[in-house]
């Protein structure tokens, strides 16, 4: 009864944490962001950067370096990795984009480097861009048949069309309209509060000048749906993995990382899979782990596979793109995060 209790209560501080410090600075932007993707990016401007058709060299590119931008988590990327594979991305770049956004973002990169050495923080940014690219083409050709039929499809549509009303606006007011968008979801979660409310300002002023009733109410609804679709599933899912963290508690872990071998660098993997990590905690989490015994190797395993998944994130994912998918993109994120670890080990000690 005691075990029980303490699982439901450290599952609904962890689902608490989450609502007051990540929910309105950093989930809900994004979900807005990714419903003004679904409504105001054409499916052609997707597929003609990250669809089946695109360049290899530019898709791959863009997705893999994109989230330098991006101060988000494995469960904020989620609504923007929705918004792009719904309007017809590719596979590859739109995993690419998944993998790399929560890794790679400027703030995360930097404080790796103060707090976990310069040789961590580079390995963790040349290891994310790197197996974002590398996992992507793998997931792409393991479903290359679906791939295919998509680029089949794509080849029937053109690039460049108008509207549905026939209107098209202009690249510079859809630029800003995304960057105010990016620059609330930055500031905010960074608690900028001059930033954040400029971002606000001119959000406002382009909506105002340039947008109709109509193309908000869209807006508005596709930014309900996919809340309605993510949300839910993501609160039980913080909730199951905070719970966790009353039965495997970061000391117990850290005894069995004390070494660059398979089996250390499993777990770390693993176990940075399966929790949740908030935009930058992994990092104090990561130091303190050190501090208690875990070398070099399994905390870049760590640091790889933490922010990209989680096990709220997980069942997100299966709902997105299905389970085998989802199950898949697990296994090889594990697996690479684990060679990366033992390498990083051997070379940096």
């Amino acid at each position: 009864m005691e075990i029980i209790s303490k699982l439901i209560s450290s599952g609904f501080d962890a689902l608490l944490e989450y609502l007051s410090y990540h929910v309105l600075t950093c989930l809900v932007p994004a979900f807005f962001i990714a419903g003004a993707i679904a409504v105001f990016v054409s499916k052609e401007s997707v597929l003609k950067y990250f669809g089946p058709r695109a360049n290899r060299v530019l898709s791959y590119g863009v997705a893999s370096v994109s989230g330098t931008i991006l101060a988000v988590c494995s469960c904020t990327i989620l609504p923007l990795f929705a918004g792009i594979w719904m309007s017809g991305a590719g596979l590859g770049p739109a995993i690419a984009f998944l993998y790399s956004g929560p890794a790679i973002n400027i703030l995360a990169i930097t404080y790796s480097a103060k707090l976990l050495g310069l040789d961590l923080g580079i390995g963790r940014a040349v290891g994310a861009i790197l197996f974002s690219v590398v996992i992507g083409l793998i997931m792409a050709f393991i479903y290359r048949r679906e791939e295919m039929e998509k680029r089949a499809d794509a080849e029937d549509e053109p690039l460049i069309v108008t509207d549905e009303r026939g209107k098209k606006k202009s690249l510079p007011v859809y630029g800003v309209f995304f960057a105010a968008l990016v620059g609330i979801l930055i500031f905010g979660a960074s608690k900028k509060v001059f930033p954040t409310g400029l971002s606000f300002l001119v959000l406002g002023g382009v909506v105002y000048r340039y947008f109709d009733g109509e193309e908000l109410k869209q807006w508005m609804r596709e930014t309900w749906d996919l809340a309605v679709k993510i949300f839910p599933v993501l609160i039980v899912g913080v909730f199951i993995a905070g719970a966790l963290k009353a039965v495997i508690p970061p000391e117990s872990v850290a005894r069995l990382v004390g070494n660059n071998g398979v089996v250390a660098n499993l777990i770390a993997s693993v176990t940075g899979t399966l929790f949740y990590f908030s935009t930058l905690t992994e990092v104090p989490i990561i130091r303190a782990l050190m501090d208690m015994g875990m070398v070099k190797g399994p905390a870049l395993a760590l640091l790889l596979s933490g922010p990209a998944l989680s096990l709220p994130s997980i069942i997100v994912l299966s709902r997105i793109m299905g389970l085998k998918k989802t199950l898949v993109y697990v296994a090889l994120v594990v697996v690479f995060s684990t060679a990366a670890g033992m390498l990083f080990g051997a070379v940096a000690g």
